[in-house]
């Protein structure tokens, strides 16, 4: 099974195009369940789809972790966990620049994620992976 939720946390493994598809899916469903608006929804699942076609076109396979949290001020929201193994991002910095890109793409995954999610972290090690945690927040 591609995807399985434990506990309100879905694991989603990512290897191929089908699988950022159906990330993208499971992650508009949990944060319907979460009661957020369809416009959010869209948002969720966009942030989803570019972290995991970086897995795909970056490290070749990694895994998408779906969680809806609660914060300690009673706020609901969604998680969204992208890791793999792959080479990591050697410069971090310029990774987050918009415009920038080594695929030849528009270079909007990563800063534009950031941009639609409300909180963003990353960590990439070069030579053994990147992580990147992102949280939306329902209003």
């Amino acid at each position: 099974m591609k995807g399985a939720l434990i506990a309100d946390e879905l694991r989603v493994s990512i290897d191929s195009d089908s699988d950022i598809v159906s990330a993208r899916q499971k992650g508009r469903e949990l944060a319907a369940q979460c009661g957020f608006p369809s416009t959010e929804l869209a948002v969720v699942a966009t942030a989803i789809s570019e972290l995991a076609r970086n897995i795909v076109r970056y490290a070749v396979r990694g895994e998408i972790v779906l969680r809806l949290i609660d914060n300690h001020g009673g706020k609901r929201g969604v998680e969204v966990i992208a890791a793999d193994d792959g080479p990591g991002i050697p410069d971090l910095t310029l990774a987050m620049q918009d415009g920038y890109s080594t695929s030849g793409s528009l270079g909007l995954g990563l800063p534009g994620v950031r941009r639609l999610m409300d909180e963003f972290d990353i960590v990439s090690e070069f030579g053994k992976g990147t992580t990147v945690t992102v949280r939306k927040w329902k209003r």
